[in-house]
């Protein structure tokens, strides 16, 4: 455990911890620290605290003083200038026509630098805009692009809730958000009412995500059927605050509503007419089919279907030599027309039309070129 203090700087929510390097402080007071962007200014929000050495960021630096009434006429001038600042800032983007909205400006705590934060839909070349800035300014320019969320946490506003949006008041990080969320509390999934200043999901749904996930779990859905102590019914709506369920039940041809516990109803299945199939048993083993027909059994129905008897087909037998050296001819066989049309003939020849070669000089029908 190490004792730190808590400070806040000027825009944000976020605590950072600092050690106290033998100084006290109290409550609202005004410090000067150091950090990856050079000296800035805070505001102490805890005198001293006891944190796990895991919850600090190492090193962990001192703060350097606290703030003297220099200091803070420092910060006041800064805040002076950044009216004139935007203004200037504005005109220049005008002038430039970059599609780009100026979102904040904060001079550095020690006048080195200004930096202008803007969003944008994709990405800007600023790089004119920084040279006609800094001939103005004479100070180191800098343009940083921030999204949409963090355009809400730097304005401020107030939330459909009627209290102060949560990314600038309450809340130190983005939390991940998502559609489930909002179904697990069965909220209206209406972007118009779910969503923020922002335009994206409200942060607040995912504070209590927790406990309506572990929830959803113990509850029937809507609509779905349940069993009661007063019957089967349809679920019509659920409170997963109080764990009550609200079923639809058929009675006397009368529809009547009750509230039941959460842990007094079950699952059950939907009353569906009693459809009873008969079961065809298997044939005897005596009973076979006749040679060339096929018995279909029907399990839903028990009907027999013989369909149309198959017949055989006989191979075409090879082509046999007689004793005169010519191939013995055979008689087609017996059946349907289109049959015998699909029977090959025997010692007949066939060529494809590419195969056929003319005759006459030079040509005798040999597909090899003639010498």
């Amino acid at each position: 455990m190490a004792e730190v203090v808590v400070v806040k700087f000027k825009k944000g929510c976020k605590p950072y911890y600092f050690g106290k390097g033998g100084l006290n402080f109290e409550r609202g007071q005004g410090v000067v620290v150091e950090t990856s962007k050079g000296l800035e200014y805070a505001i102490v929000v805890d005198p001293s605290r006891e944190v796990p050495d895991e919850a600090i960021v190492q090193p962990l630096r001192n703060v350097i003083r606290i703030a003297t009434e220099k200091d803070e006429a420092a910060v006041a001038a800064g805040e002076a200038r950044r009216g004139e600042a935007m203004r200037i800032c504005k005109e220049k983007i005008a002038a430039h026509g970059l599609p780009m909205k100026l979102i904040d400006c904060e001079f550095a705590f020690d006048g080195s630098k200004v930096v202008f934060s803007f969003t944008a839909e994709g990405r800007v070349d600023f790089r004119d805009l920084v040279r006609d800035l800094a001939s103005v300014f004479h100070i180191r320019i800098e343009l940083r692009q921030v999204g949409i969320r963090d355009e809400a946490r730097i304005l401020g506003g107030i939330a459909p809730c009627g209290r102060e949006v949560c990314c600038a008041g309450c809340m130190p990080d983005f939390k991940k958000v998502s559609i489930k969320m909002a179904k697990n509390q069965g909220l209206s999934l209406n972007p118009g009412k779910i969503s923020g200043l922002c335009g994206r999901l409200m942060c607040c749904l995912s504070y209590e995500d927790e406990y309506y996930a572990s929830a959803c779990k113990k509850v029937p859905k809507l609509g779905a059927t349940v069993a009661t102590p007063e019957g089967k019914g349809q679920v019509v709506s659920v409170n997963m605050l109080k764990m009550e369920v609200r079923v639809k039940i058929e009675k006397d041809g009368a529809l009547i509503y009750r509230d039941f516990a959460a842990e007094d109803v079950s699952r059950a299945e939907p009353d569906r007419p009693d459809v009873r199939r008969e079961r065809t048993e298997a044939p005897a083993a005596d009973t076979q089919p006749e040679e060339g027909e096929v018995k279909i059994l029907h399990s839903a129905r028990g009907e027999e279907q013989n369909p149309r008897p198959r017949e055989k087909r006989e191979k075409p037998a090879q082509n046999r030599v007689a004793k005169g050296g010519q191939p013995e001819r055979r008689e087609a066989p017996q059946g349907t027309k289109e049959e015998a049309r699909k029977q090959p003939q025997q010692g007949a020849q066939f060529r494809s039309r590419r195969n056929r070669f003319k005759g006459g000089k030079g040509g005798n029908g040999n597909p090899d070129k003639n010498s």
